[in-house]
């Protein structure tokens, strides 16, 4: 538990996963840019946005596991729950949630803990 877990009047981590909170920041912004057109969004943006979200403490949920959460996730939860989208996206029968959305929130939370440099 951080500091700012404790007491929400202290910022936020610095850190993200193996990332800078700002340069997550700004992976989020240019994706909702991206993504900005209902037309535009797919099932792999939303699922990303919802993973980068996700990971910097803005959600109730969790993006695949749908777990209730009010604090920014830590290391543990972060690989965690990337590795519950790596699970359903290796289950051809499991379909709780769209394969695509899944990808998405895969990539994104791959990117974020350092196990891939491509962002989503």
């Amino acid at each position: 538990m951080t500091r700012h877990d404790e007491d929400p009047t202290t910022p936020p981590p610095d850190i993200v996963g193996a990332r800078s909170r700002t340069e997550v920041e700004t992976t989020l912004r240019e994706l909702e840019a991206e993504a900005a057109a209902p037309h535009r969004q797919t099932q792999i943006s939303r699922g990303a946005l919802a993973g980068y979200i996700w990971a910097l403490g803005s959600a109730q949920t969790t993006p695949v596991t749908g777990s209730h959460c009010s604090v920014a996730p830590n290391d543990a939860e972060l690989a965690a729950e990337l590795a519950a989208a790596e699970d359903q996206l290796a289950d051809p029968v499991r379909r709780d949630i769209p394969r695509e959305y899944v990808q998405g929130v895969c990539d994104a939370l791959a990117w974020v803990t350092g196990r891939s440099d491509k962002k989503a």
